[in-house]
């Protein structure tokens, strides 16, 4: 039998007691439990025994369930002493048949909130489709009591995953009968789930107060814990020999406290990229090519877990209302994560390694990416402050080239550099360094790139540096290289220099201005000295494919003038990309402007080759 104890701010508690195992709690009549306010949903939450405990669950309720002051987003096993706060009522639970939620001290052999999980009535799913439009006008959000920690154990206490449409089924049961080529990979998988499992409610059970333990602490109580699991599945004979238990232990724990399966190809110094497709599929890059990887996670709940402990610490969420994030680790690598309903797969997450070290010029020319002459041209526009937008796909090594044409700015000149999530490595100490915020919960305070570039204006900078110049920012990005600002540096994402003006032409509509198309033109090429075209190979190389100079307008065409360009000749016996650079002959403009003012400069890069 279930006591279930109800207390509203400022009244009494009252206590109920039910025969049956569900109990369903809501603001309408048909529920057990009806609690009439409006920060509470028609159907709000359930409340079931199973197997001797008492479990807590939220049916998507728009305001949420919270126990001991946070927020649960998956069943949650309770003690009599939790308290379960819905809208202003607080509930605490008792199990009258001499089996407390707390009681039992022996490590569970299977797990129970899954098994519950499994229990929910297919019919919820119908009935909270229906009512989630209604609910979002009749309730408004309120504050949470407490957010997630970053360091919780608790990685599946995340939004359950949303019915999967029967094509993706078909291709995950295609991919999932890949994977049972190889039995090891899918028993080892199981393992780790399994142990996850009981390590979750293990720790539960026991009511750690993690949030009070110093990082050092909360490791070694979470390995102590799945020792003693590991040792009495032991003993059953649930571990096969040929599984490492250190390797497992180590797995475990990094899924539970750290990033999963992460970690390792976060300390390979030869992996690029990281592609988080789904719980069971993860691929590397590794030297431009990519790779499927044996690892996975033990469900899609932990891969959530893993996405919430790397956007909590920089105070950035990831939740149904806003599914996409864009976010940085403590290195400095990039991140962007998606989760459903817009993921159909399963929760995704894509990571783009920081090198600690960001590659020199002289790196780049040994690898093939330009020429010494090339280089020489780039350091001279740097110095000339000429206007250089770094135009290229996704990948092809935009950044990279940003990082080196500052290396070349003089150290006595104020920076300031503008990016979505922070990753240019200026080597200069006068550098102040701006990145943008997105909403909050409320859909306020959001600083865009558009807000920081005017921002910066008033800053007294000598150079600006946006990361990448992706909408209306472009136009005050131009205005800024018009007016004073010479010498700054942006990225766009174009396949060609015709293209990347083409693109600052369509961001600058994006600002709202309604400005004619020539104006636009006019505006782009006066402000725009220098493209430098960026392309990735499908061999992986990345190699500047153009360097050009605008030259001004014809009619309403702004033209243009290559000074260098790699000449693709064919690909080798390694099918590796074959060509060479080639200078046209071509003297950029300010090159005169130099020698009249009696500065040296090297003229034999621009002979024809």
């Amino acid at each position: 039998m279930l006591t279930i104890t109800i207390s509203e701010k400022g009244g009494a508690p009252k206590k109920r007691q039910f025969s049956k195992s569900k109990i369903e709690i809501g603001r309408i009549e048909g529920n057990d439990i009806i609690l009439p306010q409006g920060n509470v949903s028609k159907k709000h939450a359930r409340i079931v025994e199973h197997e001797g405990k008492v479990v807590v669950m939220d049916l998507k309720s728009t305001n949420g369930t919270l126990v001991n002051g946070k927020k649960i987003l998956s069943p949650q096993v309770v003690k009599p002493s939790d308290r379960i706060q819905i809208g202003e009522f607080v509930l605490q639970v008792t199990l009258e048949n001499g089996q407390k939620a707390a009681a039992a001290e022996k490590v569970p052999r299977q797990p129970t909130v899954k098994g519950v999980e499994q229990r929910l009535d297919s019919q919820d799913e119908e009935l909270l489709e229906e009512e989630e439009e209604a609910e979002n006008k009749e309730a408004g959000p309120v504050e949470e009591e407490g957010e997630a920690s970053a360091t919780s154990v608790d990685v599946e206490s995340a939004p359950p995953p949303t019915p999967t449409p029967p094509q993706v089924k078909a291709v995950e049961a295609s991919q999932a009968k890949k994977r049972q080529l190889d039995p090891k990979v899918a028993r080892y998988t199981e393992l780790l789930r399994d142990l996850h499992s009981r390590l979750i409610e293990y720790l539960d059970l026991r009511r750690l107060d993690l949030e009070k333990l110093a990082d050092d602490e909360l490791w070694d109580q979470t390995e102590r814990a799945i020792r003693n699991i590991l040792a009495q599945m032991e003993s059953d004979g649930e571990i096969d020999d040929w599984v490492d238990r250190e390797v497992l232990v180590k797995d475990v724990i990094n899924e539970a406290l750290g990033l999963g399966p992460l970690e390792d190809f976060l300390s390979d110094p030869t992996i690029n990229e990281i592609m988080v497709n789904n719980a069971n599929q993860i691929y590397i890059e590794r030297n431009g090519v990519l790779h499927l990887t044996d690892k996975t996670f033990s469900s899609d709940h932990a891969v959530l877990g893993v996405i919430e402990r790397i956007v909590a610490p920089i105070g950035r969420r990831i939740d149904e209302s806003s599914p996409m994030v864009d976010a940085r680790l403590k290195d400095g690598s990039r991140v962007n994560a998606i989760i459903p309903p817009l993921a159909l797969k399963g929760p995704c997450l894509t990571i783009r390694k920081f090198k600690k070290e960001a590659l020199s010029i002289d790196q780049l020319i040994r690898f093939g990416t330009l020429t010494a002459g090339m280089a020489e041209f780039m350091e001279m526009c740097v110095k000339a402050r000429r206007n250089i937008v770094v135009s290229g796909g996704t990948g092809s090594g935009k950044t990279t080239t940003l990082n080196c044409l500052s290396a070349y700015i003089p150290d006595s000149e104020r920076i300031v550099t503008i990016e979505d999530a922070a990753e240019l490595q200026i080597l200069q100490e006068h550098w102040v360094q701006l990145e943008s915020r997105p909403p909050n919960i409320e859909g306020k305070g959001q600083i865009t790139i558009r807000d920081l570039v005017r921002n910066s204006l008033r800053m007294r900078p000598d150079r600006i540096i946006v990361g990448e110049c992706r909408g209306g920012e472009a136009l005050d990005m131009l205005q800024a290289m018009n007016t004073g600002h010479d010498g700054s540096l942006t990225t766009v994402h174009a396949n060609s220099p015709r293209d990347a003006l083409a693109r600052l032409e369509t961001m600058v509509l994006m600002a709202g201005m309604d400005l004619p198309v020539k104006a636009i033109r006019e505006q782009v090429a006066s402000a725009i000295n220098i493209i430098i075209q960026q392309t990735r190979f499908s061999d992986g190389s990345r190699k500047i494919t153009h360097i050009s100079e605008i030259t001004g307008m014809e009619a309403d065409v702004i033209t243009m003038q290559d000074i260098f360009y790699f000449k693709q000749e064919g690909f080798d016996k390694n099918n590796r990309v074959r060509g060479r650079f080639v200078a046209t002959g071509f003297i950029p403009k300010f090159y005169d402007e130099l020698q009249r003012r009696g500065i040296p400069v090297n003229m034999d890069i621009f002979r024809e080759q």
